[in-house]
């Protein structure tokens, strides 16, 4: 289930750090400081959440113009991490992400759009699955960026985004004797990215 999630996108992560762009050429998010999650519908009844372990990328843009931000994010799909060892190995399967097919999950803008103060709404392409989709990230700058002890500027953001991970082959299911799903279709992500300054 939380293969959606890896989908997320993720990588869409970077995604987070546009507000910033304004002030910078190009920066690469940091992945220990970068967290992807998910959740999903599990039974009907309630939530089980995921995180994928190993996210990396690039953000670029021209001059002063934030909108011109171009992103290129990857995450390992084999970092899923739902901390149950059964089920990530059932993640990693042909039923669900197949990651031995396919490695890993993309995410590239395509437009970056003012969403009111410091807000941005980002579309670009998700490749999950073999599947590429258009998904709009819903992006929320974490404050001004600043200096760290070792000298590096630094500058954060969050975002949300949801997708269905029918949307990209990821069909596996059981259906329950008290009728509906072992595992929903859609899947919420939320990502918070922190990204340095080269």
């Amino acid at each position: 289930m939380k293969s959606l999630i890896s989908k997320t996108a993720i990588a869409i992560a970077i995604a987070l750090t546009v507000p910033v762009l304004a002030h910078a050429d190009t920066w690469h998010i940091d992945p220990a400081h970068t967290n992807v999650e998910f959740t999903v519908r599990h039974m009907m009844i309630s939530n089980v959440k995921g995180q994928f372990q190993k996210t990396s990328g690039t953000i670029s843009a021209d001059g002063n113009d934030p909108t011109s931000a171009k992103i290129d994010a990857t995450i390992d799909a084999s970092s899923i991490d739902t901390r149950v060892e059964k089920r990530d190995a059932h993640l990693k399967s042909p039923d669900f992400l197949d990651v031995a097919k396919y490695p890993t999950i993309t995410f590239k803008s395509t437009k970056v759009e003012a969403a009111g103060p410091g807000k941005w709404n980002v579309t670009g392409d998700l490749t999950l699955h073999g599947v590429t989709k258009p998904v709009v990230l819903e992006v929320e700058q974490s404050g001004a960026p600043i200096h760290d002890p070792m000298g590096n500027t630094r500058a954060g953001a969050s975002a949300t985004t949801k997708i269905k991970r029918s949307d990209f082959g990821l069909t596996w299911n059981k259906v329950l004797e008290s009728g509906g799903v072992m595992v929903g279709d859609e899947v919420a992500i939320s990502i918070d990215v922190e990204a340095i300054k080269k």
